[in-house]
């Protein structure tokens, strides 16, 4: 103890080294009481940061385990080193191409020098989170909407860089930074559900027209192979009716090779041409309207003489 001070009498006044040995003298005066004022224990997860008389003592941060402060003149800072999270409020931000969306995000980080995080700024906690929203709104408004809903991982780490940058000197470091939710207008989401289900119906059709083409084609193969093979096409019409025969229906449709109602309609033909074709028989002609006779004086005045009128 009295190397420390020795050592620590170089680089405080007088005033400080006795305010130092009054308080090792009321320590050795109350013992053993002081002991339980004196020895301090800190976590595997937590540093103590010590001031004397309002300076920093040499040697850094104190722990994990037991330390000893000087009663009346020592004051700690216990600085947890664990990983903290903390969601930043939603932020109404307007992006590059003038859409406005509220968007909210999680930082993850831990403090990586104690001393810095507690000298080097008055809160670490609440200048974190008061930097990372206005970082938030910073690297949001020059992105566009497209890139917002799509590059959220590219948008997270760029975030993640920019914080780490900044909180640095302060001792911590951002270790991870992730984009929960992206709130968009009533309007907007409407207008991109249709802009959306119109994109879909789009690639159905073209699916659909290319489906239809290639079974076409497909179609045109097999019926070349039938043709080629007359017996193909009776081994077809027996699976089919074994496929239908297997579903235990009431009712089959049988259907008739095209062979064998060929000269079926080759006779029908046959016979309404020769109905075209045969003599018409002459009609009877109409029968004469019964005559009458009637008598006329001859100019001669014979009266032999008649006329007769049909």
């Amino acid at each position: 103890m009295c190397s420390t001070l020795a050592s620590e009498a170089d680089s405080i006044g007088c005033v400080e080294v006795l305010a130092t040995v009054c308080s090792i003298v009321l320590m050795v005066l109350t013992l053993p009481i002081s002991l339980f004022l004196c020895f301090k224990v800190v976590q595997e997860y937590e540093r103590a940061v010590i001031f004397r008389l309002g300076r920093l003592r040499s040697g850094g941060a104190r722990g994990p385990g037991v330390f000893f402060v000087l009663p009346c003149i020592d004051n700690y800072c216990k600085v947890d080193l664990r990983t903290v999270s903390f969601d930043v409020p939603p932020q109404e931000v307007l992006t590059r191409d003038s859409v406005t969306v509220s968007v909210d995000a999680v930082v993850y980080y831990r403090i990586r020098d104690p001393l810095n995080a507690v000298v080097q700024v008055a809160n670490y906690s609440h200048s974190t989170r008061l930097l990372a929203a206005t970082t938030l709104r910073n690297v949001l408004g020059t992105r566009n909407l497209s890139e917002l809903l799509t590059e959220r991982e590219a948008i997270s780490h760029s975030m993640q860089v920019t914080l780490d940058e900044a909180t640095d000197p302060w001792g911590v470091q951002v270790e991870r930074v992730e984009i929960k939710d992206v709130s968009l207008p009533d309007s907007l989401q409407r207008s991109m559900a249709a802009e959306a289900e119109a994109a879909r119906e789009a690639r159905a059709k073209v699916i659909a027209a290319e489906g239809e083409m290639k079974s076409s084609r497909a179609l045109k193969e097999a019926s070349d192979i039938m043709c080629e093979s007359p017996a193909a096409l009776q081994l077809r019409y027996l699976q089919t009716l074994s496929s239908i025969a297997g579903e235990k229906n009431s009712t089959i449709v049988f259907p008739l090779p095209i062979e064998l109602i060929g000269p079926l309609m080759n006779f029908t033909s046959s016979l309404g041409v020769q109905r075209t074709t045969a003599p018409v028989r002459p009609m009877a002609p109409p029968a004469a309207p019964p005559s009458t006779t009637t008598s006329t004086s001859s100019p001669l005045g014979d009266p032999s003489q008649q006329q007769s009128f049909e």
